[in-house]
């Protein structure tokens, strides 16, 4: 840092090992973005992984939590921390409720179904008990308007003034919200922000482009049916053809039990009309039959990575889209890397 500057580090600590850094350093902030079922095997609930989050932050009392507010459990526990909250404040609130396969949505204090006035996508939302005096929490910052939404990008409201980021999805304009909150908490200006939008990158995974001959391919990571959601609504911004892959792996990294596939909308990533569909993974025969069930039809399985890319390069679409478990992930990288189309690493 310049004279009279001074380094900040912004920490992704895995929920499960606040508690044992956090000892160690003395955090100003923690930020709580969401808490969806993943690794079920690993953590079990959502609740045991909350608890693990506050049992990390109680040895920083004095560091404040911005919390999700329109997630249900950062609401359900008081703790000794101050907080903030971020959210979404862009609906007329109406009369709604989740999904009923939702998590999260009982009232903390007497166990009654929450019901919405908005809901932005699984649990979060502006909730209330319709039996008692629990709601949503007073929102410190919020996004008040969504402009555009496209596979390219999106362009949004915070607090009245307008951001965009060259990353699609709702689920990254809860990330950009959080990461204004942070800002603004430690005193950064709208401009600086805004800037600092401008400069998102797509990294490892996550929407990651790359071209295999002629063909225009984008990566996607699944690993739990809220993420798994809001990939289909993602693609349903495809306004082009596509072929569709999807990988399905068990390794410890990506969480032993598969059963979540039963739970993602794999019948509105069947909507989508890919022209063609292909599978792979360790697990892909529980795949083949949960995409069946979804009604998908004709498709082609695939035991290695090397025909996998090779579908690729035929495939009829100039556009293919592959969703992919973690490790299958990284797997097929390592192979799309050998054959010159990307770089190693996490950033491609």
């Amino acid at each position: 840092p310049k004279a009279g500057e001074k380094n900040i580090a912004v920490l992704e600590v895995d929920e499960a090992t606040i508690r044992h850094i956090t000892p160690y350093i003395e955090p100003k902030l923690f930020v709580f973005t969401n808490i969806f079922r993943d690794q079920m095997d690993r953590f079990g609930e959502i609740y045991t992984t909350y608890q693990l989050m506050l049992e990390g932050a109680a040895f920083a009392p004095s560091a404040t939590i911005l919390a999700n507010g329109d997630a249900p459990i950062f609401n359900s526990v008081d703790t000794p921390n101050p907080r903030e909250y971020f959210g979404f404040n862009n609906a007329e609130d109406s009369e709604m409720m989740a999904h009923y396969n939702t998590d999260g949505v009982l009232c903390p204090h007497c166990q009654s179904i929450l019901h919405y006035k908005s809901i932005t996508y699984s649990n979060l939302g502006k909730y209330y008990c319709p039996k008692c005096d629990f709601k949503r929490p007073e929102l410190n910052y919020a996004v008040t308007a969504l402009n555009e939404l496209s596979l390219t990008g999106s362009s949004f409201d915070i607090d009245g003034t307008t951001f965009s980021i060259p990353i699609a999805g709702l689920y990254n304009i809860y990330n950009a919200l959080a990461a204004y909150s942070a800002a603004k908490f430690f005193g950064l200006s709208t401009e600086e922000i805004q800037e600092g939008f401008s400069k998102a990158q797509r990294v490892f995974g996550r929407q990651e482009t790359f071209t295999v001959e002629d063909k225009d391919v984008m990566l996607n990571l699944i690993k739990n049916p809220v993420g798994f959601n809001q990939i289909v609504q993602l693609l349903s911004y495809e306004k082009e053809p596509f072929s569709l892959g999807v990988l399905l792996n068990d390794n410890p990294a990506d969480g032993q039990d598969v059963s979540w596939i039963w739970d993602g909308d794999f019948e509105g990533l069947h909507a989508l009309n890919a022209v063609d569909t292909a599978i792979s993974g360790i697990r892909v025969e529980d795949l083949g039959v949960r995409m069946e069930v979804a009604g998908f039809e004709n498709i082609k399985v695939f035991k290695t990575n090397a025909e996998l890319i090779d579908w690729i390069r035929k495939a009829p679409t100039n556009k293919v889209n592959v969703l992919a478990t973690y490790t299958a992930l990284l797997d097929l990288r390592k192979d799309f890397a050998k054959e010159g189309y990307l770089k190693e690493g996490m950033n491609g």
